[in-house]
């Protein structure tokens, strides 16, 4: 269904607009029409702030998940907290770290837990209309017991309060729209449709 892929686009010029946490860039470019002609030549900026992990710490035996609640800057300009509900989640820190080696550190670093089974479940495109970024989703199967009550790293400014909570209540959560940031959303309605085979595990 598919037909056409990079190899169909021109890149003409890429200028950087900005460099920080948030690199932004402007792309003069062309790319192939459904008639098999080319477009004209356009401009697009298109934000690159790295790819990102996320994590759904989920105890089959407790039938729970461990959700982190904190601030976050996005939602500053919206009619709600700005102190989310959402999963675990990092950055690449490095070209050659994995997607596993990521939800490791990030487990341990955001809710203080390991896991010896973690689960692949998708990959998705965060906002491809202006901004590169790929966000991988895993399972993580937890003791959730073991879960810290405080954690986050000082010097990334983190500071997070860790729920466990039943299942249930988090899919309430976000029948209620408590749980609205796009990953948490993605990573529980996959862990709903997928649920069942983790429960005998």
């Amino acid at each position: 269904m598919q037909k056409y892929n990079q190899s169909d686009v021109k890149i003409i010029k890429k200028q950087p607009l900005r460099e920080g946490f948030l690199n932004v860039f402007k792309l003069t470019l062309q790319h192939r029409l459904f008639d098999g002609d080319w477009s004209a030549v356009f401009e697009r900026e298109v934000m690159d702030r790295g790819h990102a992990v996320v994590v759904l710490p989920y105890d089959p035996k407790r039938d729970a998940l461990v959700v982190l609640e904190q601030f976050r800057v996005g939602a500053l300009d919206t009619d709600q907290s700005p102190w989310l509900l959402e999963f675990v989640a990092g950055m690449f820190d490095s070209d050659d770290e994995s997607p596993e080696q990521v939800a490791h550190r990030e487990l341990a670093e955001e809710s203080g837990l390991t896991t010896e089974s973690l689960h692949y479940a998708l990959t998705y495109l965060s906002t491809p209309g202006g901004c590169t970024e790929q966000i991988s989703i895993y399972i993580a199967l937890v003791d959730s017991s073991k879960a810290l009550r405080h954690a986050g790293l000082e010097t990334e400014n983190e500071d997070i309060r860790v729920h466990v909570l039943p299942f249930s209540d988090v899919v309430q959560l976000l029948e209620q729209g408590k749980i609205n940031n796009a990953a948490s959303v993605i990573g529980l309605q996959w862990l709903q449709l997928h649920k069942r085979q983790f429960e005998d595990v």
